[in-house]
């Protein structure tokens, strides 16, 4: 008997930079449609649901071939919506409506419509290989170090973290500093005990899952044509850039 793993998109209807964004062409289709795209395509998800509050959003997600089986309320649609809310409604409507409930849950983000499935499928992999695990999360490493990152209190200048036995930290070479990684939302996977019982996204005990290819988000208008042309070197199977310093194009 396979595995039941679910891909949840989460996809709604608002968006501040750029508007309707989900929906917006890239590379001649929704953007929305690479993500369905790469869940379908994956060795190991069963079942693609998308989440969203936006009935054009849910249309062109069918047409898709994914699966929008209840419309996400509108409290959890908003700019400030955790991702909690939005899992943990999605896998209760379907608790109660289907009887349903995956073994695994793999996050894709419509905003990362460049992803390569053989990744997709290793992080699955990991996950299956270690039932202790709540989630997996994708990390890169970081341009910056926290190290030499400040805060600013009552008009004092305060190092945001500190180290044991260094009186300062920022003012160490970044190579005698702890070794740190930032989420990149890449792929992440959760089980449905982290969301239903223990009220997390990442669960008490999280993976790790290292990505070392350059990373990219939509986030900004101007960029997008970059987004094109790497979508493009994908397309014609070229190799995609790999960095281990944690670059990104927020685009």
């Amino acid at each position: 008997m396979s595995t039941d793993i679910l891909a949840l998109i989460p996809a709604r209807g608002g968006s501040k930079s750029i508007p309707r964004k989900n929906l917006r062409l890239v590379g001649g289709q929704p953007m929305i449609t690479y993500s369905i795209d790469h869940a379908r395509k994956s060795r190991y998800i069963t079942r693609v649901i998308v989440s969203t509050d936006d009935d054009e959003i849910a249309a062109v997600s069918r047409a898709a071939g994914a699966e929008t089986p209840f419309q996400r309320p509108a409290e959890f649609a908003q700019d400030l919506s955790p991702d909690l809310d939005v899992f943990r409604h999605a896998l209760l409507w379907l608790q109660a409506h289907e009887h349903y409930q995956p073994e695994l849950v793999v996050h894709l983000r419509p905003t990362g419509p460049v992803r390569q499935m053989a990744t997709i499928d290793r992080a699955i992999e990991l996950m299956l290989a270690h039932p202790e695990a709540d989630a997996l999360r994708s990390v890169s490493l970081p341009t910056q170090t926290p190290y030499k990152m400040w805060t600013v209190e009552a008009g004092r200048l305060l190092p945001l973290l500190k180290l044991e036995g260094v009186a300062e930290p920022h003012c160490q070479p970044r190579q005698q500093l702890p070794t740190v990684y930032w989420q990149n939302g890449y792929v992440d996977i959760i089980r449905p005990r982290a969301v239903l019982e223990q009220g997390r996204m990442a669960g008490e005990f999280t993976l790790p899952f290292v990505i070392e290819e350059v990373i990219y988000e939509v986030d900004y208008e101007e960029s997008l044509p970059m987004i094109e042309e790497v979508l493009g070197r994908l397309q014609r199977g070229e190799p995609l850039p790999r960095h281990t310093s944690g670059h990104r194009h927020a685009v």
